[in-house]
């Protein structure tokens, strides 16, 4: 149904047939948006998956390791052997576009460059499992950070792709529907006029014409009247 408000001149529905023409191409654009939205989300969904698995499966392995340990190791020497950590990370954070998509992609630094450092404690009062076990945690933190980094993207890309299915829907089947039917009734409208107009141009055209034949016939009679006086005299 068209709009109360919309008024029927030449001028709107140009204005209206323009803006039609920019929510086409809008929706356009923003349909070949989301699809590559959704292509670039699965394969994240993908990798954050296969993330998910290798480190899960690498926590319990390290978990593993750490209970092997603390059933050959008291709790006293397990809370020495952590008490004072020698390796310190700093995480930075940078952000990669992706179809308007702020993608946080994260970064760290250790204090030192030593790998040993990782270790907090001396190796002769601790066990070969809990080495083992601080070394397979120590290898999967890379991952996990990637992890974190994939599941948030997923989180922003999901959140994008249900805005953009928003708008393509409304432009779909909103606002371009209502942009045809206001230009279909203006165009009604119009040719309505257009025709009112031509048959008051008509009606006035024959009014013309009757009149000037009438003024015709009073010229003819009055001329005759004239006649039979000029002969009467």
């Amino acid at each position: 149904m068209a709009s109360s408000t919309i008024i029927p001149t030449r001028m709107e529905l140009t204005r209206l047939k323009r803006k039609l023409v920019t929510a086409r191409k809008g929706h356009k654009l923003l349909k070949d948006k989301r699809d590559e939205l959704m292509r670039q989300f699965l394969i994240m969904v993908r990798e954050n998956r296969e993330l998910r698995e290798t480190v899960e499966k690498s926590i319990m392995e390290a978990n593993r390791g750490f209970a092997l340990a603390r059933s050959s190791m008291s709790d006293e020497a397990v809370r020495v052997a952590f008490m004072a950590p020698k390796q310190r990370i700093s995480i930075g954070v940078s952000y990669r576009n992706i179809m308007s998509v702020n993608v946080p992609e994260y970064t760290y630094e250790t204090r030192t460059g030593n790998e040993s450092d990782m270790f907090s404690y001396g190796f002769a009062f601790t066990s070969a499992d809990l080495d083992d076990a601080v070394q397979q945690l120590s290898g999967v933190f890379d991952q996990m950070l990637k992890l974190a980094q994939t599941e948030k993207g997923c989180q922003l890309m999901a959140a994008e792709i249900e805005k953009t299915r928003r708008r393509v829907n409304a432009l779909e089947h909103v606002m371009i529907p209502q942009l045809e039917e206001d230009i279909k009734y203006i165009a009604m409208k119009l040719d309505e006029n257009e025709r009112s107009s031509q048959i008051r141009l008509m009606k006035v055209k024959d009014m013309m014409l009757e009149q000037a034949h009438h003024y015709e016939e009073r010229q003819a009679e009055r001329a005759r009247e004239k006649e039979k006086a000029a002969s009467g005299a």
